[in-house]
């Protein structure tokens, strides 16, 4: 009797299509050159020296994911964009310390082998690495089949940035009289997309045969990192909050010290069409404003006399406004008014 001989591949895991896949990252991942450049790329670790020009250098680390985000993406087959998403949610955390990012690993966790589908999300990791002008350094790719079904995947995210001590921004810049000004998002972001599939799941939308859902639900992340980095080299900002999962409430107040309050008017929020939408296809406004970020993706809080300086640096699209107040409270966030969704 012909004894059965076991391989891993025959399992389900194809090293030669992962090692086919770890030679292209190489080729579409950045490398820095110079004193500060990356070594050791594909091996066992990668190597970087820390900027000479940052006094008492602080290292800051963030890690993230993108949700469910990856249904839509798998339900269009469509996977360039998730990559910009992922850095995203990871870069625009360090901003709001003060840190600019270094270095970002990925970690992809997929049923089987696809090269197609992981080269699309590889490039938009690439795209998202230099937005935020860091470097995609490493990762891990993990075929798992028996853990995922069929075409199903997850990927993660972590990046590392750098700070100068006296650069930090902490709760205490924060003063009574500053304002809070929104920054627009580009769309969803990366948060809400198990309340969204499930409105679609309801309702039986087909998003393959409908061209505005298509568009905008898989819009990127808009990254911040160029245009806040800017602000924090000329001493703009007091505290900043990205706006991600549990919306503008839950995220500003993580951010304000004791004894002070964000006062925010909703009535000054501009949301864009898809939050629009969502709202008048059964979302209460309740529920939009502690899931969705309702076209507000970042808030910067700032002394007054500043706001003309900040404008510059974003373009007409990306336009801050203001929507909001620190004073004095024992409430951190106080929230007034509502959004037009008309």
């Amino acid at each position: 009797m012909k004894k059965k001989k076991f391989t891993y591949k025959k399992s389900g895991v194809n090293i030669s299509a992962a090692d086919s896949f770890v030679n292209f990252i190489s080729t579409v991942s950045s490398k820095k050159k110079g004193k500060n450049k990356f070594s050791n790329i594909g091996g066992f670790g990668s190597i970087t020296g820390i900027p000479n020009n940052i006094k008492q250098p602080q290292i800051v680390t963030c890690t993230d994911g993108v949700g469910t985000k990856i249904e839509i993406a798998n339900n269009l087959k469509k996977f360039d964009t998730i990559g910009i998403d992922l850095v995203a949610m990871s870069v625009n955390d360090l901003i709001v310390q003060g840190a600019k990012p270094l270095l970002f690993l990925d970690y992809i966790s997929i049923n089987k082998i696809d090269i197609r589908k992981l080269k699309s999300i590889i490039k938009g990791i690439v795209n998202g690495c230099k937005q935020s002008g860091c470097e995609l350094v490493g990762g891990e790719t993990a075929e798992m089949p028996g853990t995922y079904e069929k075409g199903k995947f997850d990927i993660a995210g972590f990046a590392v940035g750098i700070v100068g001590k006296n650069k930090i921004l902490n709760q205490n810049k924060i003063k009574k009289n500053d304002i809070i000004i929104a920054i627009p998002s580009s769309g969803l972001h990366s948060n809400g997309y198990s309340l969204v599939r499930y409105l679609l799941k309801q309702k039986k939308i087909k998003i393959a045969k409908d061209n505005f859902l298509k568009s905008e639900l898989l819009k990127p992340t808009k990254i911040y990192v160029k245009e806040v980095m800017n602000l924090i080299d000329n001493n703009l900002i007091n505290g900043c909050a990205n706006i991600t999962g549990g919306g503008l409430p839950d995220n500003i107040k993580r951010v304000i010290p004791e004894n002070l309050c964000a006062n925010i008017n909703l009535n000054y929020i501009k949301a864009s069409k898809i939050f629009k939408w969502l709202n008048k296809n059964g979302i209460s406004d309740k529920e939009m404003l502690k899931t969705f970020n309702c076209g507000v993706g970042f808030c910067i809080i700032t002394n007054p006399k500043n706001l003309n300086k900040i404008n510059k640096f974003f373009s007409r699209k990306y336009k801050p406004y203001i929507i909001g107040k620190i004073s004095s409270g024992k409430n951190k966030v106080n929230i007034s008014g509502s959004i037009d969704w008309s």
